[in-house]
């Protein structure tokens, strides 16, 4: 029974080890039960144990050699130790035998035999000895969930090897056997028999009627999938430097010597002539993210890491494409983060410990990437069959709303622009060949260009005045514009980054691009590459693109020229200074200050316009999630501008903490403050009048109680953003599931701690408070 709990589990395994491990250990536990049963039972858990910690440890080793991984039995039985039940919960299925996933199999199936044997041999309790097998594989079955098909001859033998444990020992009573009611008086015996008749009787009624009261709710749910148990456990996470990586473009593009990879390339699908280093000279494209998610302002990867073998899940390739199969091997230089460098699409990666995306092909290790890791990835590059573009349509539905949806906020010009690329080309493809050739032959691309790519920075990326900025950029704003005019002409488009390689020696920060792809039916993803080419000179986006303004300007009508009118004789009299007709200096210097204030206050009120407005739309623009979000964001700047930032690295919680001490200690210096002037107050009344000195005191303190009455920031309770908090890792965990009424409270939390912070702060800083320009580049 034990050993058929390995067969159920082995189902979600890659290979036949993990069901070989726990027959093993089902007999194993067993035999020590049997064997030691003349023993005391005191003595047989000890040696059980010892049976338990031998057979782990060569199932370790086993395991580990055949997943091909690094260090000591003592280093890989730590791990396995430390992470063996959230791995065996994460890990791509099928799961890959590794000593981190095997242990806790074999540990209950060992555990499980022997509480089992112990009971049945040594107690006789045959029936009551199957709960810890019947325990063990219901937790199998429910391990496994909607992973593999319905276990139905494993669970028939199951039943039929139970069966057969109860109906041995009643067949084979043995010829020497005492009648039990022999020697007993005939009206006991008799009465004994009816006692045991009866009770037979009330068991097999009770069976009866459970099967009957049980049976159809299980018979009910055959056809329900079973719920998954991984959906409890959060996968490995990232930060939001490999979550969004497009960001890194700018700084590798300012720094292009730096080496950050060295590669060596196999091609063993290549013609037989290019062998050896021919075989990979030519260019290939090593990925290492891939964002799919736009909300305006980032693009993200947003992909469900799951804890992966050597062995990737493999994916049908699309009918129009052509597979070759490439081998890399990459040790990592100056390339830090989480995100590891493969050819799209990865099948099999030894020598480094990964976690994997099937929906992006994106690759991570969960413990980092450092200096000197060697690994090698098996990946199968698709090619598309060019001559298919022309007429390949692109999907559409609920599949691919992700790489569709366009985020509120796109400004007029690009809409426009989209609409008019899209005008004169019905197909798909050629929608975007000409949004690819506008971009190229439009716009520069320089190293220096600052990174950005939200809605602001693409408007001005794409009509920005050239001679300020605009209308050149790094391939960050090619890669995320492309996109982005794709999406607004039906087409469905992520963002890839990744270097550009000619197959062995260093990569280096130089060859880190951006490219963006389109999803094509019965091709899969194209990329295209919307880089002008290094000698071409730009032309004037005003060339092509021409935007009709809403309201056509008024007609002119020109104004009649004065006629000139006879100049007054000269008139005899005393002589007078000639005045120049220019204004006295006095008026000029308050004109130029006056025009200055001006100009500041106009700047002053338009920060804090901007900064009201951008309060306003993260409390109440967006779904509930994204208001919750806009609400946390609001506290975290509140932090700032109080000089106490906190870092990406912290969770919640712990912010909601550090905001609570930071608002303590602001009520503290300023309650401080309070009292060293109400000190020196005091003093001067004591120095003018020593005989009024009671009477200012209790003016003083009057006055005090009088601030603490009506200052939030005196004595007020702060807000508990604890509760902010839980709804933040509410919303991680579930992201549609809050509510409006959760978002509006997170507001409100928001908006009186920022109040009772900013109050608690000294007034000058309280008026630059709602003008500091910070909030409005932040990033988060």
């Amino acid at each position: 029974m034990v050993a058929l709990t390995g067969v159920v589990l082995g189902r979600v395994y890659a290979g036949g080890l993990l069901t070989r491990l726990v027959v093993g250990a089902a007999v194993g536990s067993v035999l020590v039960s049997v064997v030691a049963r003349r023993l005391p039972s005191w003595l047989v858990a000890p040696l059980s144990v010892a049976g338990l910690a031998g057979f782990t440890a060569w199932s370790l080793r086993v395991s580990a050699d055949a997943a091909g991984l690094p260090g000591s039995l003592v280093e890989v039985a730590a791990d396995a130790a430390r992470n063996g039940i959230p791995r065996l919960l994460t890990a791509m299925i099928p799961v890959e035998p590794t000593p981190d996933t095997v242990l806790v199999p074999l540990v209950a199936a060992w555990l499980a035999g022997l509480a089992g044997a112990e009971v049945a041999l040594r107690a006789g309790r045959v029936l009551l000895g199957y709960l810890p097998p019947a325990l063990l594989y219901a937790g199998a079955v429910y391990v496994v969930g909607p992973n593999a098909d319905p276990a139905v001859w494993p669970t028939v033998a199951f039943a039929a090897v139970a069966a057969l444990g109860l109906a041995v020992p009643a067949g084979r009573p043995g010829p020497s056997a005492p009648d039990p009611t022999a020697g007993l008086a005939p009206g006991v015996r008799a009465a004994v028999r009816v006692r045991l008749a009866a009770t037979a009787a009330a068991g097999l009624v009770v069976v009866v009627g459970l099967a009957a009261v049980v049976g159809p709710v299980v018979a009910g749910r055959v056809d329900e999938r079973p719920v998954d148990p991984r959906r409890y456990v959060e996968p490995p996470q990232v930060e939001s430097l490999d979550e969004n990586p497009l960001i890194r473009i700018s700084g590798w593009a300012l720094n292009p010597g730096q080496k950050l990879l060295d590669v060596a390339t196999e091609r063993p699908d290549a013609p037989a002539g290019a062998t050896g280093n021919a075989a990979g000279s030519r260019s290939v494209r090593i990925r290492l993210a891939v964002l799919s998610d736009y909300d305006g302002v980032t693009w993200r990867v947003g992909a469900t890491y799951r804890n992966a073998g050597r062995i990737l899940p493999a994916t049908q390739p699309e009918p129009g494409a052509t597979v070759e199969t490439v081998r890399q091997e990459i040790t990592v230089a100056d390339l830090s983060g989480r995100l590891l460098p493969a050819v799209a699409t990865p099948r099999a990666i030894g020598g480094a410990r990964v976690a994997y995306d099937p929906l992006t092909g994106t690759l991570i290790r969960p413990e980092g990437l450092t200096p000197g890791l060697r690994y090698t990835v098996t990946s199968a590059a698709e090619r598309p069959d060019n001559n298919l573009l022309a007429t390949a349509d692109v999907p559409a539905g609920e599949e691919v709303a992700r790489v569709l949806r366009v985020a509120d906020g796109v400004p007029d010009p690009v809409r426009r622009l989209a609409a008019q690329l899209a005008e004169d080309n019905g197909a798909p493809y050629a929608r975007a060949a000409a949004i690819e050739q506008f971009l190229a032959e439009h716009y520069r691309v320089v190293a220096d260009a600052p990174s950005g790519h939200a809605y602001p920075n693409l408007n001005f990326f794409l009509f920005g005045p050239r001679n300020g900025g605009g209308q050149r950029g790094t391939s960050e704003q090619f890669a995320a514009a492309f996109a982005v005019l794709g999406r607004l002409s039906g087409l469905p488009t992520r963002v890839v980054v990744g270097f550009s390689s000619n197959g062995n020696g260093p990569v280096r920060a130089a060859d880190a691009f951006a490219w963006p792809e389109v999803l094509f039916s019965g091709l899969g993803w194209v990329a295209f590459d919307p880089l002008p080419r290094p000698d071409d000179e730009p032309r004037p986006v005003e060339e092509d693109f021409r935007p009709v303004p809403e309201d056509p300007p008024p007609s002119e009508v020109p104004e009649p020229t004065p006629e000139p009118t006879e100049a007054p004789s000269p008139q005899a009299g005393p002589a007078r200074p000639v005045d120049s007709g220019g204004l006295p200096t006095p008026v000029l210097v308050g004109g130029g200050a006056g025009g200055l204030l001006l100009v500041v206050g106009a700047v002053l009120a338009a920060l804090a316009g901007m900064r009201r407005a951008r309060s306003r739309s993260r409390l109440s623009t967006g779904d509930p999630g994204q208001r919750i979000a806009g609400a946390w964001r609001e506290v975290t700047d509140a932090l700032r501008l109080a000089g106490r930032p906190v870092g990406g690295d912290l969770a919640a919680t712990e912010v909601a903490e550090r905001a609570r001490a930071a608002l303590a200690e602001a009520r503290a210096t300023r309650a401080d403050r309070s009292d060293r002037e109400a000190g020196k107050e005091r003093d001067a009344l004591v120095d003018r009048d020593a005989g009024a000195d009671r009477e200012a005191l209790a003016v003083t303190r009057t006055a005090r109680a009088t601030a603490s009455a009506v200052d939030p920031a005196a004595g007020a309770v702060p807000p508990d953003l604890a509760e902010l908090a839980g709804l933040l890792n509410r919303l991680a965990f579930a992201p549609g599931a809050a509510a409006n009424e959760q978002a509006d409270r997170a507001a409100t939390l928001a908006g009186e701690y920022v109040a009772a912070l900013r109050a608690a702060r000294p007034w000058w800083r309280r008026l630059l408070w709602s003008i500091h320009p910070g909030p409005l580049r932040w990033r988060p």
